[in-house]
């Protein structure tokens, strides 16, 4: 057990600091210092992701596909960038400008980023098909860990059959201050009004995984997305891939954003630490003010206040054991 005082365990390493996991470009480009030339330079906002190819959308409103200089993948849709201006439509980006958090997931394979600059994320889950508590809390701790605050948008509320019985598989996670708000993207009009007060002057970020009915929604917020949609296999239990690329959208009936990510099927979370990953579980917070020890892992340990609110019925045992698999995981990578 590592020794830290318990006034840095809340210490967050996000607002005003870059959090990339290989972001390389952000320095200074070649001719810092010198005034920038109007003609040959411009900064802009990443509206869209396709590899190592980005759409830049520059203050006149006009967009060009840029791309970065060798095999650095470092931008993400939601940067504000600095790029050189190449031929009438092109560009190359040379630095990204100071981010105020970064949203991605990441295991032993890859590093995904989702989106960079995120006010809230919201998490798309339905009654059908069954969604996955454990990938649901990941994105959970994903987002306290980066700064965003979440909202759980539960699709398909017209499904009012299967409905109860999501809505009391989500109390637990109610009862620890998350929020929860229903609507049917198969009724755009509700959907509108029941999403828009929440997007309202902020970047938000769609996640979910496939055939939560997210494409559906965004369609409904922004009729002009043209996103594709399909009906998920009922034999697998699970929806296809709708979205194969990160997008931004302006909201047009409400000054926002609305940034659309592909569906996933997998939240690995080995680039947090213990006290970053203890932040995507706020109830445990008061509990831990109880830990004897301060470098307390909540596993086993002798008066620990996390391990004794659980037999108390106070914290529930499910969210214990997602956050045991999430530490476990992490200590085994970190040991190769």
């Amino acid at each position: 057990m590592r020794p830290y005082t318990r006034e840095t365990r809340y210490a967050t390493r996000t607002a005003g600091h870059d959090t990339s996991p290989s972001n390389k470009l952000n320095t200074a480009p070649p001719d810092a210092g010198k005034p920038a030339d109007a003609n040959t330079r411009a900064c802009g906002l990443i509206t869209a992701a396709y590899g190592r190819h980005f759409i830049v959308e520059l203050p006149d409103g006009s967009r060009r596909t840029c791309f970065t200089r060798g095999k650095k993948t470092g931008p993400a849709v939601g940067d504000h960038v600095e790029i050189a201006l190449q031929g009438a439509d092109e560009g190359v980006i040379d630095q990204i400008l100071e981010r105020r958090n970064l949203l991605y997931r990441s295991d032993d394979a890859r590093t995904k980023q989702f989106a960079a600059n995120v006010d809230q994320l919201l998490v798309v889950i339905a009654p059908e098909p069954v969604y996955s508590d454990d990938l649901l809390g990941r994105a959970l701790v994903a987002a306290a860990s980066a700064g965003i605050d979440p909202v759980i948008v539960l699709n398909k509320c017209d499904l009012t059959h299967s409905l109860d019985a999501v809505r009391a598989r989500l109390a637990p996670l109610q009862s620890t201050g998350a929020r929860v708000v229903e609507t049917s993207g198969a009724q755009p009009d509700q959907a509108r009004h029941d999403l828009e007060p929440l997007l309202t002057g902020k970047c938000s970020l769609l996640l979910g995984q496939s055939g939560m009915g997210k494409s559906t929604l965004l369609n409904a917020l922004v009729p002009d997305a043209n996103a594709h949609t399909q009906e998920h296999s009922l034999a697998l239990g699970t929806g296809k891939h709708t979205t194969t690329s990160t997008r931004l959208y302006h909201l047009p009936n409400c000054r926002g954003t609305l940034i659309d990510s592909p569906g996933f099927q997998a939240f690995g979370l080995s680039h947090l630490g213990q006290t970053e990953i203890e932040r995507g579980f706020p109830e445990f917070h008061d509990a831990i003010e109880q830990c004897r020890f301060y470098n307390c892992t909540h596993r086993h340990e002798p008066g620990c206040g996390v391990l004794g609110a659980i037999q108390r019925g106070e914290i529930q045992t499910a969210r214990h054991d997602l956050y045991m698999r999430i530490l476990a995981e992490n200590e085994g990578r970190s040991r190769y």
